[in-house]
């Protein structure tokens, strides 16, 4: 019986926990820069372990849900944000990135500017509702803290996957509005790429790829009007293969 009592102890104290976190991206500027860069929110935590320090917007997977659903709830109750792309991105499991035993499913996201409260503008570190959400803050991707568990290298994934992807899909129209000018187009994927793109190179090249339809629109300002476009709908955001969502 001791041996039993023993081994059922072992057990429990093996349990191991399964958390659902998310890396958000969207497009930041600070006041008087001249180009935007990739920004991602934060959340502070006020517990141990780490307590303090910042972390990816997450929790834990509940019983009765999916994990697009975890991923969809943790997020809207640590940010208030409901992104306008979310994907699985990878399970990290290391023995030793927590002091229990925690494997963590990550998604990662895209969020249009236009769908972050335009009051805050003006404040890209600030995250809003900020009477709500005081705990969360924006933060640079390519240029973060020390962060909690393993999330340094969990973004530095994200990051590394989100430039990858941009190469050869249209990930991009996931940071955009529905239509945008060749210039805007051209500043996300300079701002992933963190480098600068001829702009003759880059319009030749977006306009032989079939992905854009041009409209009789145009965006007027100080300077020569320019055409709108929008992504060919027929064309999906991301391919997710034989899998079908539920």
């Amino acid at each position: 019986m001791g041996t039993i009592a023993n081994t059922s102890s072992a057990h429990a104290e093996d349990t191991t926990r399964v958390a659902v976190s998310t890396v958000i991206f969207t497009l930041g500027r600070d006041p008087g820069a001249d180009r935007a860069t990739v920004v991602i929110p934060l959340v502070r935590r006020t517990r141990d372990p780490y307590e303090g320090l910042w972390a990816l917007p997450g929790g834990w997977l509940d019983i009765a849900e999916s994990l697009d659903a975890a991923a969809s709830r943790t997020l809207a109750e640590t940010t208030g944000l409901a992104p306008s792309f979310l994907e699985q991105l990878y399970a990290f499991g290391a023995v030793d990135r927590s002091p229990s035993r925690v494997v963590s499913i990550v998604y990662w996201a895209l969020l249009r500017s236009d769908e972050v409260d335009a009051s805050d503008a003006d404040e890209p570190t600030r995250m809003t509702p900020a009477s709500v959400f005081e705990n969360t803050s924006w933060f640079d991707a390519a240029s973060l803290p020390r962060l909690a568990f393993d999330h340094n290298e969990i973004v530095e994934y994200a990051l590394w996957r989100l430039r990858n992807k941009v190469g050869y899909s249209r990930i991009a129209h996931g940071l955009l509005a529905d239509e945008f000018t060749l210039a805007e187009l051209r500043e996300v994927y300079e701002a992933i790429l963190g480098r600068r793109l001829d702009p003759a190179n880059f319009r030749r090249q977006v306009e032989n790829s079939g992905n854009l339809l041009p409209t009789d629109r145009f965006r007027t300002g100080s300077h020569r009007p320019a055409r709108l476009y929008r992504y060919n709908q027929d064309v999906e955001l991301a391919d997710r293969g034989p899998l079908v969502r539920h």
